[in-house]
Parts: C-alpha cells; sequence; structure tokens
C-alpha cells in the first residue's frame, strides 16, 4: 500500500517536483543522473537507431582513452576500446546509461541514471561520457553528428583524431582523474 500511494505521489507532481526529486535521490548515490529534455532525447534516440555504436575520448593525464559506446533501446552500454579488442563481444559494459521515457509524452521530460564499475571508471569519467552523448548525438551541429555516422556507416574514413578535436573545442577534452585517482 506504501509504494502504491508513494507512486501515485508521483504522478501528481509537478514536472519540477520531480525533477528535484530525481536530482536529489541520485545527488547522493556514486553515479550520475540527469533530467533530458523530451526534445533532446527524442534526436538521440531517432539518431541512435540509424548510428548504434560510436567511439568516445576519455581524457586521462596524459592522452585518451577510447571506449566504445553500443545503444540497445534505451540502453548505452559503454566498454573500453582494449576490452573490446581483447575480449570482442564478450567485453563486459564497465558504464551504462539507463533512460527513462515513461513521461517524455506528459510532462516532457526523460529521466536518466547510470550503472558504473568503480573499479574501472569514476563518477568524474562517467560525466564525461554521458556529456559526450550529448555532444554527439544531441547536436545540432551537422558536422558532429557526421562523425557518428561515418563511424557507423564508412568506418575506414573515420578518424578518431576528429573525435578529439570536438571534445577540445567544447570544452569536454580537459583532463580528468582516472579511475580510483582524486
Amino acid at each position: 500500500m506504501g509504494s502504491q500511494c508513494s507512486f501515485w505521489r508521483i504522478g501528481v507532481m509537478c514536472s519540477r517536483e520531480r525533477v528535484w526529486l530525481w536530482m536529489k535521490y541520485y545527488s547522493t548515490k556514486d553515479t550520475i543522473s540527469a533530467v533530458i529534455p523530451t526534445q533532446t532525447y527524442e534526436m538521440i534516440s531517432s539518431r541512435s537507431k540509424s548510428c548504434p555504436m560510436f567511439l568516445y575520448a576519455l581524457p586521462q593525464k596524459e592522452g585518451y582513452e577510447f571506449f566504445v559506446g553500443q545503444w540497445s533501446g534505451h540502453e548505452l552500454h559503454f566498454t573500453s576500446l582494449i576490452n573490446v579488442q581483447t575480449m570482442g563481444e564478450n567485453a563486459p559494459s564497465q558504464l551504462i546509461l539507463y533512460h527513462y521515457p515513461d513521461l517524455k509524452e506528459d510532462k516532457g521530460i526523460v529521466f536518466m541514471t547510470a550503472e558504473l564499475d568503480p573499479k574501472f571508471i569514476t563518477v568524474h569519467q562517467a560525466q564525461c561520457l554521458a556529456n559526450q552523448v550529448q555532444l554527439f548525438y544531441g547536436t545540432q551541429r551537422q558536422e558532429t553528428f557526421r562523425l557518428v555516422e561515418t563511424f557507423n556507416h564508412s568506418p575506414a574514413d573515420f578518424k578518431h583524431m576528429l573525435v578529439i578535436a570536438e571534445l577540445e573545442q567544447s570544452g569536454l577534452g580537459q583532463t580528468i582523474s582516472p579511475a580510483g585517482g582524486s
């Protein structure tokens, strides 16, 4: 009965209260969360159907570590490129972004949270990868999304240095702490 009452109360909350509750709850967890406007999520989701994979660059103290992101419905699984190269399709996900589109029609928002493996990725690194999803899939700049299209449809023409250049231009290419570091 108590969970039904809680569910009913959440159902009658305004969008602002839901956003606050979602962000407040996850602010105490070792994870990331976001509230994505429906229009942005629709663009990301639509593009993920025709371009389900991309190579993301995670800034390190020296250079970058590359992660492959692969969409599966409303989930985005990230695995380091080295794991993909050594383990193939058996490479475990080190970060999964979960998108909850239940409120997108009524309230104009999509909730997102993540599950991460703290042995391999920090919360700050997870946030950097999540920000890159918006940068590459949610962009209005066609030349930025063209990198995603090239990776998926013309892989021989893909240049990973263009991903780094786009990151640096956006300001997301700043060094962040490695896993286990502070």
